[in-house]
């Protein structure tokens, strides 16, 4: 049955709105951050007030998203050490011992080490949550290719949704995964991609933000088996291809369960999607993507093609989906 809604423009305003912000987001925390790279490592309940001194002097309020200042280079945030050869000396054994020493110092930006991790900690190589993270700004950032987040059951928590701050961090890095079980709420964005190839998250909760996970330039994302809910908007796409959103359940997310703008070549399969604005929204410079055997019921429309777009303008195809109101009509199963 086909529900008309009165505010259905005003919704979709705000839907662009968010979306705008979703993009806008990726400037806003990178774009201030001077990183102070930690040596410390989490060993209890962590609370960090200082890690984002720099970021939070240019925010006046939850609204001020934006910075035109360039994200610092990764290579920029690491300590190099010289590799010194020679004959066999004892001072060249004292600098190798050295070099050893600073390489263990700073642990947390050099690929292929386990380290712990802490609030505003920019990481690398295979970490470790062994505490829940309580943190007043961002909370993990990505500093390094491969990295292997493990959330090892615990949280990340944020300072609150307006807060301009995110849960983890994926500035222009590849192959980054994130394996639960664990959760990531009350920040601006709970994951946070940009400009990132290969990304990876599963089997992890993301509750009580303004975006659960925001992807922008973000080629070949693969989001699965997750619980987003409770949040305005839930998974948002924007300029991505080859993306992959598989069996995740979707609830209570005020605008929007997941979003497509200007998204091309990517598939959602197997969701459940249900207490939204729009379920599934895609914008008419999302094409051939592919929306099949998802669940998507109870919200005020559950399939938006382009706010009833031509399923031939776009070339999207849709098949087997149990839902039961589409824009245009005629994408739900039986109906």
């Amino acid at each position: 049955m086909r529900m008309d809604n009165p505010n259905k423009c005003s919704n979709h305003n705000s839907l662009a709105n968010v979306f705008a912000t979703s993009v806008t987001i990726t400037l806003l925390t990178f774009g201030a951050l001077t990183i102070d790279p930690l040596s410390v490592v989490a060993t209890g309940e962590v609370e960090d007030n200082e890690e984002n001194r720099n970021v939070d002097s240019s925010i006046s309020n939850g609204n001020d998203l934006l910075s035109s200042s360039p994200l610092p280079s990764p290579s920029s945030q690491r300590s190099t050490n010289t590799d010194i050869t020679g004959s066999s000396t004892s001072d060249d054994a004292d600098l190798s011992t050295h070099s050893s020493l600073q390489d263990q110092e700073f642990g947390s930006l050099v690929e292929g080490i386990t380290i712990d991790a802490a609030c505003g900690q920019v990481v690398s190589g295979v970490v470790n949550l062994t505490s829940n993270l309580n943190c007043s700004g961002d909370g993990i950032i990505v500093g390094g290719p491969n990295t292997v987040i493990n959330m090892n059951g615990f949280s990340i928590t944020g300072p609150r949704q307006d807060s301009s701050k995110g849960g983890i961090m994926v500035p222009n890095v590849d192959n980054v995964v994130v394996n639960g079980p664990g959760s990531i709420s009350n920040f601006q964005a709970g994951v946070l991609l940009t400009g990132s190839y290969g990304f990876k998250l599963d089997s992890t909760i993301l509750e009580n933000n303004q975006i659960a996970v925001s992807m922008t330039g973000a080629d070949n994302a693969e989001v699965k088996q997750n619980m987003i809910k409770n949040n305005h908007l839930g998974i948002a796409s924007h300029s991505n291809s080859g993306s992959k959103i598989t069996s995740n359940l979707i609830s209570g997310n005020q605008l929007a369960g997941i979003t497509f703008v200007n998204t091309k070549s990517s598939s959602m399969d197997m969701n459940n999607i249900h207490g939204s604005q729009d379920g599934v929204f895609l914008d008419e410079q999302s094409s051939d993507n592919t929306i099949n055997a998802n669940n998507v019921l109870q919200n005020a429309v559950d399939i938006n093609n382009a706010n009833g777009l031509p399923l031939n303008i776009n070339s999207n195809q849709y098949a087997e989906n149990n839902c039961g109101v589409s824009n245009p009509s005629g994408l739900c199963v039986g109906r």
